[in-house]
């Protein structure tokens, strides 16, 4: 039996990619809105919502999940801290899946940043930078996956946001020991490109994914969706979803 989906965002460029192999991963878009639409007559009829939207839609579609008891999977990403405290909020109430990539392989990329970050630590005179590449479309930098990657190192080094360097220019002074580097890079129809690299005296470790087809992430947001039928409301991961959580 199929799965049946409400996608929000579906004429998007990730709406496009999930529409087009539901049916081979055992799900059918029951429901396909966009901007313009109104989701409210799909909900009842649909297993689990999907949002691959633009920012500001995604707290209204979160709100009609929650008050259906529907479980969702968001996608989105660029919403100020407000937005993303209301929406994480409504997990209390639903199961919710959130990630900035769906891709497996970058989530490995968070897995072995983390355990990389572990070793490499402020006391190992190594210097974190995060650098990713989009499409010149892409609105928001940097992008979703870099800022949990930039997350990842910030908690293993008990660092800040304040802390965070977003491009560097003109006579900046030497790097100071508790900074992690941001750099977002724009052009073409790079689908996504995320390097961390950890640069020491005498060595450097780098850790690199590159996507070279959307529909990986399309693939692992209907792996999401799947998982997430059945589960206790509560704020998952991708982490989650692979097994790679304790």
């Amino acid at each position: 039996m199929s799965l049946k989906i409400l996608l929000n965002g579906s004429k998007g460029r990730m709406g496009q990619a999930i529409s087009s192999i539901a049916a081979e991963k055992g799900c059918e878009i029951s429901s396909a809105v966009d901007m313009g639409d109104d989701p409210a007559p799909g909900i009842d009829a649909c297993d689990v919502v999907i949002d691959f939207s633009l920012h500001h839609a995604t707290l209204d579609v979160a709100r009609l999940a929650e008050g259906a008891g529907k479980p969702i999977v968001i996608g989105t990403t660029g919403h100020s801290s407000e937005a993303r405290e209301a929406i994480a909020a409504l997990s209390t109430r639903i199961p919710m899946v959130w990630a900035g990539n769906y891709s497996t392989g970058v989530n490995l990329l968070f897995y072995l940043t983390a355990k990389a970050a572990e070793v490499l630590d402020s006391d190992s005179d190594f210097d974190p930078e995060v650098v990713e590449m989009h499409h010149r479309h892409k609105q928001d930098a940097p992008s979703g996956t870099a800022d949990r990657l930039l997350e990842i190192i910030k908690d293993s080094r008990g660092l800040s946001d304040q802390d965070v360097a977003h491009g560097r220019e003109g006579l900046t002074g030497e790097r100071p020991v508790d900074q992690v580097g941001s750099h977002s890079l724009r052009g073409g129809d790079v689908v996504g490109d995320h390097l961390v690299l950890f640069a020491g005296i005498g060595e450097r470790l780098e850790l690199t994914h590159r996507a070279t087809d959307r529909t990986i992430f399309a693939a692992g947001a209907l792996r999401a969706a799947k998982w997430i039928v059945g589960k206790d409301p509560g704020l998952y991961s991708m982490q989650d979803v692979l097994g790679l959580t304790a």
